[in-house]
């Protein structure tokens, strides 16, 4: 079997097996690929046990929580995952969002936090297996990237706060983000912290962030808990004052429903919703990522039903909520981990430290843990990503701003609903910014048109207007777009016929085929002759269907604009009259005050096939 089609196999399955990619890539294994994925999943597990207790701490859960997630969601992913490297596990947003619920809950830090944990990440699961089965993964494309890493952004620093008390040894405090950060402040400046705990915790932290800029990919994580272990039993450092993890379990929890008050099960899965949106955000960015440096494809609803399956798994055993890790995922991509056997081996080792190592985690002090933490989310602030924001546009870096901002201020879910919702606004108002755009012939070519905005060296005919829309005309368009239309027209004297490009619009709706048929009648009072051209089928069929087409006339419609033109010339008996230099565009659009291109030659020349060719006559 050739690279490319086993990497197809790989990544997306075949036939009755596409729901259970696994079936399909696993009889197709090449052992030559075995060492480097059994590598890759000690690397996952060195780095994701530590991670998963302190992402528990996080969540306000017990920390086993966070063990219990990791076995069972690799390989849930594993079976059902489309991409070949993507690792699933707790993740630090869904955790931060997960632990703002049961704070909500009234249940975080309590003996009930573990079971609402659990059913928060059985919430998320079935929420996204049946999104999954629906197919509605294009849904995540409104978490656009800048969106993303704002959100992330907001999450980190409320992290990196929560974890501040524990790193100096003073007792966390309530309240908005601005209240805790004076607190914390007050605190430190009254000599409340314990030097013990923060020296422990400057150790950690040094290590880890001075360790990976040494060796980048030493599994420092594993050293510094480890190493915390060690100093913690020798030095007994809870009898110093230092807070300790407490009793781990030893052991894999039953599989079971997790036990809740029935009163709160529908607002634990409209919780689990929010969870399953931000761990998709998240996931689904990671996925696409190696997928383009592997050169394979994944199904964003296969994505999602496996999320679904790892996230059920992962409430059903007693878990914390998971998604796709970035970070983890470069690391097996560093490691030459090739297939999801690297994500089965990671379960494997997993499983042994639950089993064997997880009661000695007990001792591990709580610094420690939250330096970790801290080293865990501190790359995925990317400063980098919002200076290029604002480079690129201005609209990116405001909605990277009001994420950030909104989880900073309202709340992680808050925050992110916030920042969607502006976005979605921001789409609905760009899409009625219409632009009408005069088109003329491009010089020597046989068939090529575009804008004469910048460009008088493109010649118009007398009496023809030919104009393009540079947006689909649909509902929200089509009023603005008939004012600019009829506003050019009324601007040049002497129309006898427009020709409309409609190439931008491939759907057509009812409000939209009414448009056109009032912007019929409203030329027809001027005299003026409306042809339309390149009109695609679907549009065709709407607007034949809506009774314009037969008004209008089969001869009105054509396949390109050179062949519109000439009719209506021949039409009107213009024939004869030369071309003319176009007569100088609006200063600025008339239908919607977007401002002019600079030059836009390459977005606005329309090539078609020309008067010439045996295809061009009226649509059939």
């Amino acid at each position: 079997m050739s690279g490319d089609a086993t990497s197809r196999a790989t990544a997306l399955g075949t036939g009755r097996w596409r729901r259970v990619p696994i079936v399909d890539w696993l009889p197709r294994y090449r052992f030559a690929w075995l060492r480097g994925d059994l590598v890759a999943g000690a690397v996952v597990a060195a780095l994701a046990v530590p991670q998963a207790l302190g992402y528990a701490s996080i969540a306000g859960a017990p920390v086993e929580v966070g063990l219990y997630a990791l076995p069972v969601a690799l390989v849930a992913y594993a079976v059902f995952g489309s991409s070949r490297q993507l690792v699933v596990g707790p993740v630090s947003t869904v955790s931060v969002l997960s632990g703002s619920f049961l704070a909500s809950f009234g249940v975080a830090g309590t003996a009930q936090a573990a079971s609402y944990t659990a059913a928060l990440a059985l919430g998320s699961g079935l929420v996204l297996i049946a999104a999954g089965f629906v197919g509605i993964g294009w849904m995540a494309e409104f978490l656009s990237k800048p969106i993303v890493t704002g959100f992330v952004l907001g999450l980190t620093s409320l992290v990196i706060l929560n974890e501040v008390p524990h790193l100096v040894g003073v007792p966390t405090p309530a309240g908005r983000v601005i209240e805790r950060v004076g607190a914390l402040g007050s605190s430190v400046t009254r000599g409340e912290a314990d030097l013990t705990t923060a020296a422990v915790s400057a150790v950690a932290l040094v290590m880890l962030f001075g360790g990976q800029r040494v060796l980048p990919k030493f599994p420092w994580g594993l050293l510094v808990l480890v190493g915390g272990l060690a100093a913690s039993a020798a030095l007994d450092l809870q009898a110093k004052g230092v807070e300790v993890v407490g009793p781990v379990p030893r052991g894999l929890a039953a599989p079971g429903i997790p036990a809740v008050d029935p009163a709160d099960v529908a607002g634990l899965l409209s919780a689990g919703a929010a969870l399953a949106l931000v761990g998709l955000a998240e996931g689904l960015s990671a996925a696409r990522l190696f997928a383009a440096k592997g050169a394979y494809r994944i199904d964003a609803d296969q994505e999602l039903l496996a999320s679904g399956a790892a996230n059920v798994a992962s409430g059903l055993f007693g878990g914390l909520g998971v998604a796709g890790s970035l970070s983890k995922t470069a690391a097996v991509s560093d490691a030459r981990g090739r297939t999801q056997v690297t994500g089965l081996a990671a379960a494997a080792l997993a499983v042994v430290v639950i089993v064997a190592i997880a009661p000695a985690l007990s001792v591990l002090p709580r610094a420690v843990l939250s330096a970790i933490v801290v080293n865990a989310v501190w790359k995925l602030m990317d400063f980098g990503a919002l200076a290029r924001y604002s480079r690129v546009r201005r609209n990116d870096i405001v909605a990277a701003g009001i994420a950030a901002v909104g989880v900073l201020a309202f709340g992680p879910l808050n925050g992110l609903l916030l920042a969607v919702a502006a976005s979605v606004i921001g789409l609905v108002f760009r899409s009625t910014r219409v632009d009408v755009e005069i088109m003329g012939k491009v010089p020597h070519e046989k068939a090529a048109w575009g804008s004469t905005r910048n460009h008088p060296e493109r010649s118009t005919f007398p009496g023809v207007m030919v104009l393009r829309l540079d947006v689909p005309l649909f509902w929200v368009t089509a009023s603005p777009a008939n004012d600019g239309v009829l506003a050019l027209v009324d601007s040049t004297p002497g129309t006898r016929a427009l020709v409309l490009d409609l190439e931008a619009t491939n759907q057509m709706d009812t409000t939209s085929a009414d448009a056109l048929a009032d912007l019929r009648a409203a030329l027809a009072q001027r005299e003026v002759d409306l042809f339309l051209v390149r009109v695609m089928w679907p549009v065709r069929q709407a607007l034949r269907r809506s009774g314009l087409i037969p008004e209008l006339g089969e001869d009105h419609l054509w396949h390109s604009i050179s062949q519109g033109v000439r009719e209506a010339r021949r039409v009107h008996g213009l024939m004869d009259l030369p071309a003319q230099e176009a007569a100088p565009a609006p200063a600025t659009p008339v239908s919607a005050g977007r401002p002019p291109h600079v030059d836009d030659e390459e977005h606005i020349v329309a090539r078609d096939p020309g008067p010439d060719l045996p295809d061009e006559h009226p649509s059939s």
